[in-house]
């Protein structure tokens, strides 16, 4: 069985915490979600027992470092299936995602080649691809979508459309709209095609689970602080025989097998992408995320998600004053505005009732043209969200009142 309230308790921030003097509910999981008491003893362990660096001294604190950092690589390569070789650690989604563009496509891609997304992705997987046409001469192309949402047919296509896509780059789960996208038959297009497939999994590596040998990408990025983990840190996971194609997006110490007046032999991948000191701790905190989330399963996981957004739609579509844009997503992710309200006004009126929700565009910022908005309300949960939470969400967001109520009677 899925205890809610033994998983609850696993989380400081849930414990008592006020907002505006009312319980706290976190409904923003889909920015980043809170930390178990056991990541954040991985945090501190490093800062009490461990504090050394990697592969930078011929000690014991510094070959014990070593091992922490190999050990979350493996269990990051094993949570999400890929070869040890294959994870690279970097800063999070937008460093991941921003490494593939400089370290594959600025060197790959010349004027006339194209570069495939859609309306509905997020800032770090948009910004730098315009970055790469200006620098390329390729050019950026959009997926014609179905129903607002990236799909087998609109890929296939694409590909009729424009004659040279040589990158596809796809969020796996849409931060707005929580559509899951079929990454494996898209994959598969792709590389009939001759394009390679980038998939951003900074909302899906998180609440299901994700094979990436199975879904056969190319490359795959997301954040540790999405899912329980520290900020800071995350991954790009690629094809070994990509990486060792790429150049380095920076350059520094521990990167390199040698270098002289000859010039640079960097080393192979993953260390040769990884220069500097790593977030140490947060690796260690990122370890910690993974085995809490696979202790209560990543299957188990996503049907909680579907089912809270059952829930929390059966409770709001018959209102006629709602207007939900992702009826049919069964994420973790529902996208509103409440007719006639400002959507930051609808947020703060729910923060004064201690709820915590986001408002605007979220750093999607082409998606006003899909589903004809200015800006939503964005409710989203993760592992720990309960369904009396949604019970105080929907009767706050259906009998809360207005902005000056919140504003000047409370």
């Amino acid at each position: 069985m899925y205890d809610i309230d033994k998983i609850r308790s696993d989380f400081p921030m849930l414990q008592d915490k006020k907002m505006q003097g009312k319980p706290l509910v976190y409904l923003d999981n889909a920015s980043t979600t809170f930390k178990p008491y056991s990541v954040i003893n991985a945090i501190n362990k490093y800062y009490l027992e461990m504090n050394a660096n990697s592969h930078r001294g011929d000690y014991d604190l510094c070959y014990n470092m070593d091992v922490e950092v190999l050990l979350s690589r493996k269990a990051i390569a094993k949570f999400i299936n890929s070869e040890v070789n294959e994870v690279v650690f970097t800063s999070g989604d937008t460093e991941s995602l921003n490494l593939v563009a400089y370290g594959y496509a600025l060197d790959n891609l010349k004027k006339g080649d194209q570069i495939l997304i859609s309306e509905t992705e997020h800032a770090s997987n948009v910004l730098p691809w315009y970055r790469i046409c200006e620098l390329t001469g390729a050019e950026m192309c959009f997926l014609d979508l179905e129903n607002n949402r990236a799909t087998v047919n609109s890929v296939s296509n694409a590909f009729k459309k424009y004659k040279n896509i040589k990158i596809v780059a796809l969020a796996h789960v849409g931060n707005v709209l929580g559509y899951e996208i079929n990454a494996k038959e898209i994959a598969s297009i792709c590389h009939s095609n001759g394009a390679i497939f980038v998939l951003d999994g900074a909302q899906s590596v998180p609440h299901m689970p994700v094979d990436f040998k199975d879904l056969d990408v190319d490359f795959l990025s997301f954040s540790a602080h999405k899912m329980c983990g520290p900020t800071g840190i995350g991954c790009l996971v690629g094809k070994y025989d990509l990486l060792q194609k790429m150049s380095t997006f920076h350059s520094g110490g521990g990167m390199n097998v040698k270098f002289d007046k000859e010039g640079v032999i960097p080393l192979d991948a993953p260390a040769k992408f990884e220069a500097g000191t790593l977030n140490l701790s947060a690796i260690m905190g990122f370890r910690a995320a993974i085995e809490y989330l696979e202790k209560i399963g990543m299957d188990n996981i996503h049907k909680h998600d579907v089912e809270l957004f059952d829930y929390a739609i059966s409770k709001l579509e018959n209102h006629d004053n709602i207007i939900i844009y992702n009826k049919d997503a069964r994420s973790g992710i529902i996208s509103f505005n409440i007719k006639g309200v400002f959507a930051q006004d609808e947020a703060t009126l729910l923060n004064s009732k201690g709820i915590a929700v986001r408002s605007g565009q979220h750093c999607a910022k082409m998606i006003d043209d899909v589903i004809k908005t200015p800006a939503t309300v964005r409710m989203s949960t993760y592992l720990y969200t309960s369904k009396e939470e949604i019970d105080i969400f929907v009767e706050n967001l259906i009998n809360g009142g207005d902005i000056l109520d919140a504003y000047f009677f409370n």
